[in-house]
């Protein structure tokens, strides 16, 4: 997963995409530098999105659904092209299909307790999911504790101005979702809300004294 999370460690959920638009958005995302993109299964005909934006975007992005709740839908995603599975919650059952299948898989985690069992059953990094329910100081409490290597992506309500203290608490990426993309939103608005996105984690890599 760490090839994937470099240099941009930035996950696109694009809930409510349609086929018909796929393409068109997942081009203004990987133009502003995204390189994984998922489409949650509660959007308009998801495997058909999915399969579009591999034969768009080809082998050099990781690009997947989310929102997968049950284990059955692991074949559904790799027979569209996918490899990335998200998840909102921990269920080890949906974590070991998608590593049967060779998928990766992030699923979502609230508690230390959550993080551990989907680590133990195979998960390649962790969805901090609601953000908005936790707090950089929880994250940092559980940097104390979890694998160094265990890249956390915090997940809900996440903007450009306030990646800054979860970076400095642990986080190594987040996932973006209506603030980056919304049913009705151009392909160019996207484009934009991107690059605000790519820029604002360069520059606070820079502030927290990484390289850019």
């Amino acid at each position: 997963m760490k090839a994937w999370l470099e240099p941009l460690p930035l996950v696109a959920i694009l809930r409510g995409l349609t086929p018909e638009e796929s393409v068109d958005v997942g081009h203004a995302l990987v133009g502003a530098g995204f390189r994984m993109l998922e489409v949650p299964l509660n959007s308009p005909r998801p495997f058909e999105s999915i399969r579009r934006l591999v034969d768009a975007l080809g082998d050099n992005y990781l690009i997947g659904a989310g929102t997968v709740l049950e284990p059955g839908y692991v074949k559904d995603i790799a027979d569209a092209g996918g490899r990335l599975v998200v998840m909102p919650h921990a269920d080890v059952a949906v974590i070991r299909a998608a590593k049967q299948a060779g998928l990766y898989c992030v699923p979502g985690v609230a508690t230390p307790t959550e993080a551990f069992a989907a680590l133990a059953a195979g998960a390649d990094a962790l969805k901090l999911f609601p953000a908005e329910q936790a707090s950089p100081a929880v994250l940092k409490a559980w940097r104390a504790v979890l694998p160094a290597g265990v890249a956390v992506l915090p997940v809900g309500g996440i903007s450009p101005d306030n990646m800054g203290p979860w970076l400095a608490a642990g986080a190594k990426g987040f996932g973006i979702g209506s603030s980056l993309y919304a049913p009705g939103r151009s392909a160019g608005d996207v484009a934009v809300r991107a690059r605000e996105f790519a820029d604002a984690w360069q520059r606070h890599l820079v502030s927290q004294g990484s390289p850019a």
